[in-house]
Parts: C-alpha cells; structure tokens; sequence
C-alpha cells in the first residue's frame, strides 16, 4: 500500500527531471496512436496541470477501475499547495510591485521601522486583493462555479484558472523579457502570448515586475533626496555641521508627505499601474 502512494510523487519527479525519457526504452512498446502523438509532441513542452493531475489520478486508482483519490494523497496534494500557496502569491500577483515600492517610501522617508513590517505586508496584501479582485471574479465565473456545479471536471477549471492568471501576468510583463526567455528555452516562437507556458510566463512576469517597482521607487525617492540636500546645504552654510541632517529633514519629509497626502496617491499610482 505504501508503494502505491508514493508512485505519483516518484511520477511527478521523474517527469520534472528528464529521467522518464532515459528510462523510454525499457518499457514495452506502446499502441501506435499512442506513439504518434509522442512523436507529435514538441521536446521541450512542460506537461500541464492537467496532465499531473491525469498522472496522479491514473497512478493512484486500481487497474481496470475509476475511483476517487485516496485520503493520503488527497492530504499530499493539499499541504503541497499550501506549502507553495506563499510562492504563488508572492510571484504570480500583484503582491511584488507593491511591496517593493512601499519598502522603497518608508526607506526614503528615513523612519527605520516605521511604518513596521507588519503593517507593510498587510497594506500590500489588501492591495494585492484589490488589484488582483478583476482577476479573482473571472477564475470564479469561468473555473470555480461550474467546477461546483458539477459542470466541468478539475482538470478542465484548474487550466481556464490557469489561463485566466498567464493573462494578468502577460498584461503586465514586457515583450523584451518574454522574448528573452522564449530564446533561452530555444523554442520556436509562440503565434499567440496565450501559446507561451507558464515556466516562461512567469519568470518574464517577475522580472518585469522587479523593473517596474524599481522605476517607481526610483522616482518616489527624488523628492525627498532633494529635501535632504537642502537640509544638508542649509544647515552646512549655517555652520551647524554637528547637527545631524536627518533630524530637521525627517519632519520636514513627513509634514510633506501628509500634506500631498501621500499614502492616498501611493496607493492610487499603484492601482491604477495594473490597469
């Protein structure tokens, strides 16, 4: 029984690690419709999420039945996406371009820990859901209702979910990072963005969202280097050069940033940048 439960995971390693295609020649011959559409099949195609779920399914049911997966498996497949659910809503979502531009404020308003940690993510966090709730409503319609009404299997709304997802982050990457990672997976080029997977959507997505961050912390920082040169530049030709700069720009810094209301048009930009 143990064996038989630990088969898909040795199925999902062994497809992930190339060892299935050395390992071709020692299993029996398969039929011919079987063998053409391998043969069809480009070399460098990532198998799809219904295709694991297929494997697993098919690897965890007796021979010759159908049936429901089994507890252990079912408890597996759970704890695995939950294990890499912090991955997925680092990566894939909106969450990185906000984060990284709110560490970019509080580092350029110089209060340390202030607004703390804590508060960072979580402002991130809603905004993720804010930004990403256009999205969320369209897995909903086209994935999760009918997979609850029984209308399509889970194979079938585990890849509309999946498309609905490459879209937002083919939205938002650039055309220069997703050539450059269909041209270091050597694959020919794709008629469609749709046609590209999701092992090069995503890193392409990634990248581009570090760049965007970058530029929009860049620019939040100029305004208030410019008030700590000035500060420095007063303070210098007043002859007070034992007194701190930070300690005269950080009022100033943050009586400006409540005044332009700050926090309200940080969180607009960044809304409005997933348009």
């Amino acid at each position: 029984m143990a064996s038989r439960y630990l088969l898909p995971m040795v199925v999902v390693v062994l497809t992930f690690t190339g060892f299935a295609k050395s390992a071709a020649p020692l299993q029996p011959a398969m039929p011919q419709a079987t063998a053409a559409s391998a043969t069809n099949t480009p070399p460098n195609t990532v198998p799809s999420i219904s295709e694991l779920m297929t494997i697993i399914d098919k690897a965890t049911a007796e021979q010759g039945k159908t049936r429901d997966w089994s507890t252990p498996v079912k408890l597996v497949i759970i704890f695995t996406g939950l294990a890499i659910l912090p991955s997925l809503l680092v990566m894939m979502t909106s969450f990185t371009r906000i984060v990284i531009v709110l560490a970019f404020v509080r580092r350029a308003l110089t209060t340390q820990t202030i607004p703390p940690n804590i508060a960072i993510m979580g402002l991130a966090l809603f905004l993720t859901l804010f930004t990403m709730a256009p999205t969320l409503a369209k897995i909903n319609v086209d994935a999760i209702q009918p997979y609850l009404a029984d209308e399509i299997d889970f194979q079938t709304a585990a890849d509309k979910a999946g498309e609905s997802i490459k879209e937002f982050m083919l939205r938002q990457s650039r055309q220069a990072d997703l050539a450059l990672f269909v041209q270091m997976a050597k694959i020919e080029r794709p008629e469609t963005p749709m046609d590209i997977g999701l092992h090069i959507v995503i890193p392409a997505f990634i990248i581009s969202e570090f760049r965007t961050a970058f530029e929009m912390g860049c620019l939040l920082f100029i305004p208030f280097l410019l008030i700590d040169m000035v500060t420095a530049g007063v303070l210098l030709s007043a002859g007070m050069m034992m007194l701190p700069p930070v300690m005269i720009s950080l009022p100033l810094k943050l009586i400006l940033f409540i005044l332009i209301d700050g926090w309200g048009l940080l969180a607009k930009s960044l809304s409005l940048s997933f348009r």
